[in-house]
């Protein structure tokens, strides 16, 4: 029988009151009061490297930053992620390196039912309760994201994109593209980096 945690990862229907969650949940809220106030430029460091899954080399957090659990989050080297960011990770969120991420974006991996009569189930208890089903969201290498931002479950992002600010970024972005507009549509090609 799966766990909780285990059907939030498979993209099931899943209890979120599962104590393992809570629990996750608590642990990322106590590291993101640190990274969100802390003026200790090594504590934050450390709270910060502490509360992803993985974290590269070179990471930056420039201002506030938001998440669920922290620990369904891995980011390569050389990553900036600026202020006032969002990651929703009820699943599985990566980045690659290089990632630069501009100010108020929101990663979500959570999505509910389109059939509003789907969007709460019934616990044997009889309490209802929130029925939500997750996505992973990947961010390829050398990406650009602009600000307020906003890119759904399951979106797979390629390496050398540019977001234009203001998207909403629901289905997958080739490599060497730059997107824009709600929803995002590709506006031009980029020419391959040179990997040397």
């Amino acid at each position: 029988m799966m766990s909780e945690h285990e059907k939030l990862l498979a993209g099931q229907d899943y209890d979120y009151r599962d104590p393992e969650l809570q629990s996750m949940i608590k642990r990322c809220k106590s590291l993101l009061q640190t990274i969100n106030t802390s003026s200790d430029v090594e504590e934050r460091a450390e709270s910060i490297k502490e509360l992803f899954g993985k974290s590269g080399n070179n990471l930056t957090i420039n201002g506030t930053f938001s998440a669920v659990y922290g620990t369904h989050i891995s980011v390569g080297d050389d990553v900036f992620i600026n202020g006032n960011c969002t990651f929703q990770d009820s699943n599985l969120i990566t980045l690659g390196n290089r990632v630069i991420i501009a100010p108020d974006t929101k990663l979500y991996c959570g999505e509910h039912a389109l059939d509003a009569t789907k969007r709460f189930g019934t616990r044997p208890d009889g309490s209802k309760y929130l029925v939500t089903y997750t996505q992973p969201i990947t961010i390829g290498d050398d990406v650009w994201i602009g600000g307020n931002v906003t890119i759904i479950g399951s979106v797979h992002i390629g390496n050398n994109v540019i977001v234009g600010a203001g998207a909403v970024v629901t289905k997958d972005v080739p490599d060497n593209t730059v997107v824009g507009g709600v929803p995002a549509k590709t506006i031009k090609s980029l020419a391959p980096l040179n990997q040397d």
